[in-house]
This record gives structure tokens, C-alpha cells and sequence, in this order.
């Protein structure tokens, strides 16, 4: 006789994009984890207000200690991936209890940043300096 399986908390999956950092986060019920690449926030994030950018989601909507949040993010920097965290967790918030989307939408966590480093222009240094110009 084979053993019963018992079965595993559902997870539920939001993405979230910044400049050129994604992130695939899944949350389900717990005790408050919260992992980046299978790093805690405050390791994986150096800076404080990278940090609270990522957890920003979860203080809004009042989840900080019930939720677990496991994220796997790549691309970017640490700047656009901390901000592709935050939209990706609100996301997942949304399916997981969507009476809290006008909390989250008041807060602006719920629009995705469309801000991209401009291109280099050609002939030019960068994207907007130019060479220096001499009118005599």
C-alpha cells in the first residue's frame, strides 16, 4: 500500500518588470519568509531602500509575518530588480486577495515604471551630451 501524499501549499505566481530587471515572484500562507534567489532581502539587497522598495507591497496591504514570498530575479541591477519585486508581489497579492487591489492601486504599486535608459545617439558621446560647441 503506497503511501498518502499530502499536498504541497498552491503558490501563487505574479511577474514583475522594471528598466530591464524581472522577477517571478510566488507567494502562499506562512510564517513571513521572505527569499530573493534563495537570499534574504536585507543579503541579497545591500541598500536599505532597495529593501523597503521590494517588501513595499506587503506593508500596504498589511501581510508582513502571514505571507511567504520566494523570488527568483535576474537582469538589470539591483535598482530595477528591486522595483520588478515590488510590482510582482503586488501582482501576487491581487490573485491571493483581490479586495485589496483599491489599496494597492492607491499606493501606485500596481502600474508598471515604463522609464528605460535612453539609447546613444550616433556621432554623440552619450545619449544627450554632445561634443562641445564653439561659436567662434
Amino acid at each position: 500500500m503506497a503511501a498518502k501524499k499530502t499536498a504541497a501549499p498552491a503558490f501563487i505566481w505574479g511577474t514583475g518588470r522594471r528598466k530591464n530587471g524581472i522577477a517571478r515572484v510566488r507567494i502562499r500562507e506562512g510564517a513571513g519568509a521572505f527569499l530573493i534567489n534563495n537570499r534574504e532581502v536585507e543579503d541579497y539587497f545591500p541598500r536599505p531602500i532597495w529593501a523597503s522598495k521590494a517588501k513595499e507591497a506587503l506593508a500596504v496591504a498589511g501581510l508582513e509575518g502571514k505571507i511567504d514570498v520566494f523570488v527568483n530575479a535576474h537582469g538589470g541591477g539591483l535598482t530595477g530588480q528591486s522595483g520588478a519585486v515590488s510590482l510582482g508581489l503586488a501582482r501576487a497579492i491581487i490573485k491571493f486577495n483581490p479586495e485589496l487591489r483599491p489599496v494597492l492601486k492607491k499606493a501606485g504599486l500596481l502600474r508598471r515604471d515604463p522609464r528605460m535608459v535612453e539609447r546613444k545617439k550616433v556621432g554623440q558621446p552619450k545619449a544627450r551630451a554632445n561634443k562641445q560647441f564653439s561659436k567662434r
